[in-house]
C-alpha cells in the first residue's frame, strides 16, 4: 500500500500555486497592471482596483480573489490531485494503460472538454438554486466585473464542486494522465471567462479572441449562460444570452414569467 508523504504533498501544492501564478499572473500584469491594451476591448470600462466593496475582504477585489484563490483553492486542487494519485497508486480504481487501450483513451482525451462542460453546467445551475445561492455561489458573484484573479475566486464547497470534476475518472475506466488533465483543464481552463477583455492584442495589428463574452453576460445578469457553450445547454434550457436585443428581451421575457409564478404562488 503507498502512503502518503507531507513534504510530497506540499512539493506538489508549492508547484501548483506557482504555475497558476505565472499563468494567471501573467494575463493580470499585462492586462490589469501593466494596462499594455487600455480598456481597448475591455467590457467593463471600470478597473477592478478602483472599485471598492464591503462585499471583499479588505473592500479589494483583488485581493479578495487571491486570498480565496490561494488560501483554499489551491489546498482543495491539491487535495483532489493527492486524492487522485492516491486512488490509483493503491489500486482502489481502474488503472488503464496506454500500452494496453490506446484507442479508448486517446478517445477519452477528447471526451475531456465535455465532461467538464456537462459537469459545470450541472453544478452551476444548481448553485444558482436560493439557498446555496446565498450561502456559496454568492462569494463569486460578488465579482461583477471580473478579472483574472477572479476566475477560481469562490467559496470552499464551490472550488471542491468546480475542481472535482476529474473525481468522474475515479468512476469510469481510465488512467491517472487524463484525471489530472481534467482537473487542470478545469483550473487553468477558468480564466477565458474571467479575463474581462473580448479580445487581447498581442501585436498592433494582431489580437485573440478572449472567447469570455458568454460568460462575462452571466456575471453582469445572473441568470444567463451557466454553461461555457461548448454543449448548448442553456439554448436547449432557455437561459442563452448574446448581448443582442433578441436576447435580453428573451432574458425579460423569463424574467416575467418567474414573477408572475411567484406572485401566483404567493396568492394562495
Amino acid at each position: 500500500m503507498k502512503t502518503l508523504s507531507v513534504g510530497w504533498i506540499l512539493r506538489l501544492f508549492i508547484v501548483n500555486c506557482a504555475a497558476l501564478l505565472v499563468f494567471f499572473g501573467a494575463f493580470e500584469l499585462r492586462l490589469y497592471i501593466l494596462k499594455a491594451q487600455g480598456n481597448r476591448f475591455k467590457y467593463n470600462g471600470k478597473w477592478p482596483s478602483e472599485q471598492k466593496s464591503k462585499a471583499f475582504f479588505f473592500e479589494n477585489q483583488n485581493l479578495d480573489n487571491i486570498l480565496r484563490t490561494f488560501g483554499t483553492g489551491m489546498p482543495i486542487w491539491t487535495a483532489i490531485e493527492v486524492a487522485i494519485l492516491y486512488a490509483y497508486a493503491n489500486g482502489y480504481v481502474p488503472w488503464l494503460t496506454v500500452a494496453e487501450h490506446p484507442v479508448y483513451l486517446f478517445c477519452l482525451a477528447f471526451v475531456v472538454p465535455i465532461i467538464h462542460e456537462t459537469h459545470f453546467f450541472l453544478l452551476h445551475r444548481s448553485i444558482h438554486w436560493g439557498p446555496l445561492y446565498k450561502w456559496v455561489h454568492s462569494v463569486h458573484h460578488n465579482s461583477v466585473n471580473p478579472s483574472p484573479w477572479s476566475s477560481l475566486s469562490m467559496h470552499p464547497v464551490e472550488q471542491f464542486g468546480y475542481l472535482g470534476v476529474a473525481f468522474w475518472h475515479l468512476i469510469i475506466p481510465s488512467n491517472p494522465l487524463l484525471a489530472l488533465y481534467q482537473l487542470h483543464y478545469a483550473g487553468f481552463g477558468a480564466i477565458p471567462g474571467h479575463v474581462g477583455f473580448d479580445k487581447v492584442e498581442l501585436t498592433e495589428d494582431r489580437t485573440v479572441d478572449s472567447h469570455a463574452y458568454i460568460h462575462y453576460l452571466h456575471h453582469k445578469y445572473f441568470e444567463v449562460n451557466y454553461g461555457d457553450g461548448l454543449i448548448p445547454f442553456d439554448r436547449w434550457f432557455g437561459t442563452f444570452h448574446d448581448g443582442s436585443k433578441e436576447g435580453e428581451a428573451r432574458m425579460q421575457a423569463r424574467y416575467e414569467k418567474k414573477k408572475a409564478r411567484a406572485n401566483a404562488a404567493a396568492a394562495k
